[in-house]
């Protein structure tokens, strides 16, 4: 088809010729480890911004150090602590440095809460002398050190603490904190989860103060999960969970000051009657804190500062938008406190730089294209360094530009995917380059040219391991659907024949400002649907309307409305690519993940005469069960909205259900309730609708742990095959009947 634009460039999985390759995928070698790339792991770049420093495991002793490097030589300076010479543990699975990197956090006995936050015990080591000191007895959260590295504020049982590590005494400075109705300093379940943070709590620049927010979790409503476990009653998890429309926990922000031993409720100068406060950072000045007020439709955003000294408050900068703001950690103050903000405004994410009273000195960067990462500033060049998709949607690249929007600098040279961690004085950046066709590459680069110093660390290995395997091209291209060059990939069988008819199974995600349609390496997923286009499928993927990096009007078309023109863009695709000659358009599959189960579970049911069939992983079933933060920044509250949640919910189109549909879900999902599915599942037993499903014990929104992943991928592929594939088995069986009678 003429609108199909099929001759873009094409990615090749490996550099070999196919005929090299010999070796089939399996579920068994996706799952077990054999395609794992080789990563640098927790890299901090140290002050001096000559060295950095990196977590190494031995898995032979099992132990772990802190390696320190140089950059220029990319050899090993020294180890600067080694769990093996540490009698209090065995390991350690995290490290912090304090400002001045004499001592360091050291994390043991981690234990995960929810998607972010975790429990665990915690040591701080001395590098001076050597020393090792236990901040508390119990598990504890998000230990912190004061700026000047004497102190490490923490939490515990929904209380701040703070330990002085002079004097070894530990100070309690919250008395209220109460398990599912008072939290100081770290976020309840739905702040984590959607504002992307825990630790509530900040020092600021002199060490004597400490700003944090406080959650009233009393009028949230509950939401329990049955824990089966092993035991011979199953107990129950019950959390805090506000859902769309529902109360959410009333916030309010704090300022403990260490000399007076006061705590202060902070006041700003207007009334909020429903709102969210998420980001605090305190300026270069000790006494100014900054703070974002966010209503609750999330399409106002106040920046606050607020003198802790005075007790005053000025708003210096107010944005809205007509559908929602994006909150992010890009705030950065310069030395005049200035500050570095970013906004997509203008309809596309671009930095911007403001005085200290909010008034807007230049916009630093510009054009239709989006601002993918901000990396920072740096004094001494006067230079910004940012991350973005100028060079095509699907691509990212580092560039540096000055502070006044001149001399724009391309850093990377190579196209895919490049992501930079620079050295502290902005000197030097460790690149993460990797592309459909290149595993990840970790390399030396000047931050002032971009040019190549040193290569550090390839995954040679695996390249050479996967030239023995059966792989196939991974074609980028775009296609047009209601009105839009939609990127997409497509993968095909690597014996394809256009002449023969092949079954297409779609992967989706499509959730706003999402991205599944980039040149970047594999996931455990890409090398499943290469493990498919073995079995004979041709396999796609298409980021349609509502999806990110194309500008804000492309991604917020869907607002009040999610899953109606992303379900339009999903159908439509499939009939187009039904229509090319070589795909089956009875055969035709999707599927989908959370965000991407609500879409898959919609396409089948709204697009019963496109797709036969679909699998739905923990899918939202009605927008009514999920979150207030993320479900009410796209489509406000169901009490404002009803058509916008109803008329797209899959639980109200079972009716329309032809095709065969898997319903997957974990029991132990604290994001996307198990009640999604239940509902969904009741629908379509009194719709009279038959449908195969599994629900997986315990397990949470990730559905793993154990066997669990390929089992579940197992069952996928089982269905994928017997609804899609049964000419496939007929072909096989066909051709080894050609190949006995030419035999």
């Amino acid at each position: 088809m003429k609108s199909l634009k099929l001759s873009f460039f094409v990615c090749f999985f490996t550099t070999v010729f196919l005929s090299a390759q010999t070796k089939d995928i399996t579920l068994e070698s996706i799952w077990n480890g054999t395609f794992r790339t080789e990563r640098m792991d927790v890299l901090h770049s140290l002050a001096n911004g000559q060295q950095y420093s990196v977590l190494n495991f031995d898995r032979n002793t099992r132990t772990t150090a802190i390696d320190i490097y140089d950059y220029k030589t990319l050899k090993k300076v020294k180890t600067l602590v080694n769990s093996a010479s540490l009698d209090a543990l065995q390991y350690f699975t995290n490290y912090t440095f304090s400002k001045d990197e004499n001592k360091v956090i050291l994390a043991t006995n981690e234990t995960a809460i929810y998607r972010r936050s975790v429990l665990g015990h915690y040591y701080v080591y001395n590098v001076n002398d050597g020393s090792l000191t236990l901040i508390d007895k119990d598990k504890i959260q998000e230990p912190t050190f004061s700026p000047d590295a004497n102190k490490v504020a923490f939490a515990k049982d929904n209380n701040l603490y703070i330990k002085d590590l002079l004097s070894g005494e530990t100070t309690q400075i919250t008395q209220d904190g109460k398990k599912n109705t008072i939290i100081n300093g770290i976020t309840d379940w739905v702040y984590e989860e959607e504002f992307a943070f825990v630790r509530a709590f900040e020092w600021n620049a002199a060490s004597n103060k400490i700003a944090f927010i406080r959650f009233d979790e009393t009028n949230v409503p509950e939401f329990s999960m049955d824990v089966y476990g092993e035991g011979l009653y199953q107990t129950q998890h019950v959390f805090k969970y506000p859902k769309a429309g529902e109360a959410n926990s009333n916030v309010s922000l704090h300022i403990h000051d260490l000399e007076t031993n006061e705590t202060k409720k902070v006041k700003v100068d207007k009334v909020y009657n429903d709102f969210y406060i998420p980001r605090i950072k305190w300026t270069n000045d000790s006494d100014i804190l900054s703070a974002h007020y966010m209503n609750r439709h999330q399409n106002e955003l106040d920046l606050w500062m607020i003198n802790a000294k005075r007790d005053t408050s000025n708003l210096v900068l107010a944005e809205k938008d007509d559908a929602y703001i994006d909150v992010t950690d890009n705030l950065t103050f310069l030395k005049d406190n200035s500050f570095i903000w970013t906004s997509d405004k203008d309809g596309f994410n671009h930095i911007y730089h403001y005085d200290k009273n909010g008034k807007l000195i230049n916009q630093i960067t510009k054009g239709n294209w989006e601002v993918t990462n901000y990396y920072g500033y740096d004094e001494n060049t006067n230079k910004i360094f940012y991350q973005s998709v100028e060079n095509g949607s699907i691509n990212r690249d580092v560039y540096s530009i000055k502070l006044n929007g001149r001399n724009k600098t391309r850093l990377t040279k190579s196209e895919g995917t490049n992501r930079a961690s620079f050295s502290a004085d902005f000197s030097y950046f460790i690149n993460t380059f990797s592309s459909a066709s290149t595993p990840p590459e970790y390399t030396l680069n000047s931050a002032a040219s971009g040019n190549l110093i040193k290569s550090i660390k390839d995954n040679d290995v695996l390249s050479q391991n996967l030239s023995n395997y059966k792989t196939s091209k991974k074609e980028f291209s775009t296609i047009h659907i209601n009105g839009n060059d939609l990127n997409m990939w497509m993968i095909k069988p690597a014996d394809f024949d256009d002449s023969k008819q092949y079954p297409l199974f779609m992967a989706q995600y499509s959730g706003p400002g999402s991205q599944s349609v980039a040149n970047r390496w594999n996931g455990a997923n890409d090398y499943w649907y290469q493990h498919l286009a073995q079995q004979g499928y041709v396999v796609v993927c298409v980021d349609g309307r509502g999806t990110g990096l194309k500008g804000a009007a492309f991604k917020k078309v869907t607002q009040n409305e999610l899953g109606k023109y992303e379900v339009e863009d999903q159908i439509a695709a499939a009939k187009q690519l039904g229509e090319l000659p070589y795909i089956d358009a009875t055969r035709i599959g999707i599927w989908g993940w959370s965000y991407g189960g609500f879409m898959s579970s919609n396409c089948l049911f709204k697009g019963n005469d496109v797709f036969k069939m679909a699998i739905a992983v923990a899918p939202v079933s009605s927008w009514r069960f999920y979150d207030t933060i993320y479900t009410e920044r796209y489509m406000t509250t169901p009490q404002e909205n009803a058509s916008g949640y109803d008329d797209n919910s899959p639980i109200n189109h079972v009716d329309k259900l032809k095709g065969d549909f898997l319903l997957v879900h974990g029991s132990g999902d604290d994001n996307v309730h198990l009640q999604n599915t239940m509902r969904l599942a009741e629908a379509l037993i009194q719709a009279d609708k038959q449908f195969d499903w599994a629900v997986y014990p315990d397990k949470n929104h990730g559905i793993y742990g154990g066997n669990t992943r390929l089992h579940l991928y197992k069952k996928m592929t089982h269905f994928i095959n017997k609804t899609l594939g049964d000419k496939i088995e007929k072909q096989k069986e066909e051709k080894v009947k050609e190949q006995t009678i030419k035999g």
